[in-house]
């Protein structure tokens, strides 16, 4: 056998790649097509990281530490979540400085953070790792063009390699060496990998026919890479049921690879294991495909909806609030839209921080104007406060008075001058109500003690109170609730039909008759809020100017309490859930602003309760 036609072991073992499937390279031409648009794919950066710096002047450190590195590229990630850290420290610094402003005494809508100090030099180094990066990008673009055109010159050597073949004087080892310096040779430009894969394979082929290798060296090289083949095919199989479809696609191009380089299969037989290979990708491709439009699908509705909440709170016009209860039903839209907006994921890349930077402020916006109105009316709130503490010292000094009529008309005028006077800081209103009420009501019960002719209806009285009392404990135990709390409703009726009591026992007997009432009502086990509901109803019935003063309070309480629900709601749009110490808080948090809300709802009642009764004394 002649030198020409003995199988070179060699060449065996370098496996040179024969004549290549033509539908190979079509397909490699639609594979770099998706590869290079997976590239574009956003990538999402975790949040949380165990080795994340604990404070925003490391991860400036961390920051320039890549900037002044080699590794800038393959840094992108960490610099993303760094960022992300960065602006999360920030958010718990501005927290912070809120609580302790709100502890000094001050107002929370009145709250302007300290400006950051350390936001200039973050900006620096990230704008330096993106500069670095973009040079890192082009100085590649300039070596790929760089092997591309040594790439274009290694095609020319092999042409002439080719023609001297062809003219019966083959080197094989110069084709050796021309092969293994073609694969030293690394990347490309994309567009560039498939026409030139192509050229150099047709002459390779080409190359392959002028040598004439014997039919036991061919059926040797079919089979081992047919074998190889079939293997590239199963994992490629194996990926089409991968759950993790990024993964899936970054493992499909290394196979290509692999396929690529592989040499020829018998020629019955490449467009079987072709199609097979590429039935395969295109189940993977396909995946890929569908998973970044349905990303972007959803990214997309996203936006839209975020959009809508943004045009929403931009809608609301702040000289159309002019009164409390304006102010703090915008405010609990604009908290129920917050808390929307968190439960919407992630817009598109490009517009996820500025849609999140209009969305917060917006809600700057309406704070402020909100804290700006409060500001305004604080200054008549403060003049009525000084009206009220003149009322009150007046009242006082009446209180001692036996003029009982010119002071009981004196009094009585002060309380509807106080009822004119308008609205108060809200941490005085309770207790300056009292003050007013108390130095009342004790000049009354004076007035009352004082007169000898009531002193005898007084203790008859009390015995019919004592008497009403026994009758709540002789009812019958083997009655329906219904029918015991009918009695009870009867009695608490006739209870309040009795006059005045001597004041020495008042709250004595006043005990008595509630003690009664309430073993019963355990008995029925009826809640707190139902026996508080069924006292109140029971007062009323006594009518009389103290039926508007009550209702007067209870607004004001409710309304206290609807503030302090709203203060709490607004705080828990701004705490984190990401660690046990959060989540604790806020349970304590909604625990108590549901109390205020069970407790606003039964106030609210007795509201109504009094609004009927006044209606019903009326007619």
């Amino acid at each position: 056998m002649s030198e020409m036609n003995k199988p070179n072991e060699e060449l065996v073992e370098q496996n040179i790649v024969s004549t290549p499937e033509q539908a190979v390279n079509a397909a490699t031409s639609e594979l770099s097509t998706e590869q290079s648009n997976a590239a574009e794919q956003p990538v999402e950066v975790e949040s949380a990281e165990s080795t994340k710096p604990d404070t925003r002047q490391e991860i400036i450190e961390r920051l320039q530490q890549i900037a002044a590195g080699d590794d800038v590229l393959n840094c992108k990630n960490e610099a993303e979540s760094l960022k992300v850290h960065f602006y999360k420290l920030r958010t718990a610094e501005i927290d912070e400085e809120r609580k302790a402003f709100v502890a000094s005494g001050g107002e929370e809508n009145l709250f302007i953070p300290s400006p950051d100090e350390l936001e200039e030099s973050f900006k620096a180094a990230m704008n330096q790792i993106k500069e670095k990066r973009s040079s890192w990008l082009k100085a590649q673009e300039e070596e790929m063009q760089a092997n591309y055109e040594t790439k274009m010159a290694l095609l020319k050597e092999l042409q002439e390699l080719v023609d001297k073949a062809e003219q019966g004087t083959p080197e094989v080892n110069e084709f050796r060496t021309l092969q293994n310096r073609w694969r030293e040779i690394k990347n490309i430009p994309q567009d560039k990998v498939t026409p030139s894969w192509k050229q150099y394979q047709l002459l390779v082929e080409q190359f392959y026919d002028v040598l004439k290798l014997n039919n036991e060296f061919r059926e040797y090289d079919f089979k081992k890479n047919l074998e190889i083949k079939t293997r590239l095919c199963e994992a490629a199989e194996a990926l089409t049921g991968e759950e993790d479809i990024i993964n899936a696609f970054r493992q499909l191009q290394q196979l290509h690879n692999e396929f690529r380089e592989a040499g020829p299969v018998a020629p019955e037989l490449r467009e079987e294991i072709w199609n097979r290979f590429k039935a395969a990708s295109t189940t993977v491709n396909r995946r890929h495909q569908e998973h970044f439009e349905n990303k972007k699908e959803k990214e997309r509705i996203n936006l839209e909806q975020k959009t809508a909440i943004c045009e929403e709170i931009e809608a609301i016009d702040p000289a159309t609030l002019t009164t409390y209860q304006a102010w703090n039903n915008e405010t609990e839209k604009i908290l129920a839209l917050q808390a929307r907006w968190k439960e919407i994921g992630f817009a598109p890349q490009k517009m996820n921080l500025k849609i999140f930077e209009r969305f917060r402020g917006a809600c700057d916006e309406f704070f402020k104007h909100k804290s700006e109105f409060f500001k305004s009316i604080k200054s008549q709130q403060v003049e009525n406060l000084e009206r009220k503490r003149l009322l009150c010292e007046a009242a006082e000094a009446l209180k001692e008075s036996e003029d009982w009529k010119a002071t009981a008309d004196k009094l009585t005028k002060m309380q509807k001058e106080w009822k004119e006077i308008g609205a108060v800081p809200q941490k005085y209103s309770e207790a300056l109500w009292k003050r007013f009420v108390s130095a009342c009501d004790e000049f009354f019960e004076k007035r009352n003690k004082a007169t000898s002719s009531q002193r005898n209806a007084e203790h008859d009285n009390l015995k019919l109170k004592r008497a009403i009392i026994e009758q709540i404990k002789a009812i019958d135990e083997s009655l329906n609730g219904d029918e015991q709390i009918k009695q009870i409703n009867e009695l608490s009726a006739q209870w309040n039909t009795v006059g005045f009591v001597p004041f020495k026992e008042k709250d004595k007997i006043h005990k008595e008759f509630r003690a009664a009432i309430n073993t019963i009502y355990e008995r029925l086990h009826v809640n707190a809020n139902e026996r508080k509901l069924a006292n109140f109803r029971n007062n009323i019935a006594k009518g009389g100017n103290s039926l508007t003063r009550e209702r007067e309070r209870l607004i004001r309480q409710y309304e206290s309490l609807k503030n302090e629900i709203a203060t709490y709601e607004n705080n828990l749009g701004f705490l984190s859930t990401s660690n046990k110490k959060g989540e604790s808080l806020v349970d304590v948090m909604r625990q108590k602003m549901e109390k205020l809300k069970g407790d606003a709802e039964v106030i609210l009642k007795k509201i109504h309760l009094i609004e009927d009764e006044i209606e019903k004394q009326e007619q």
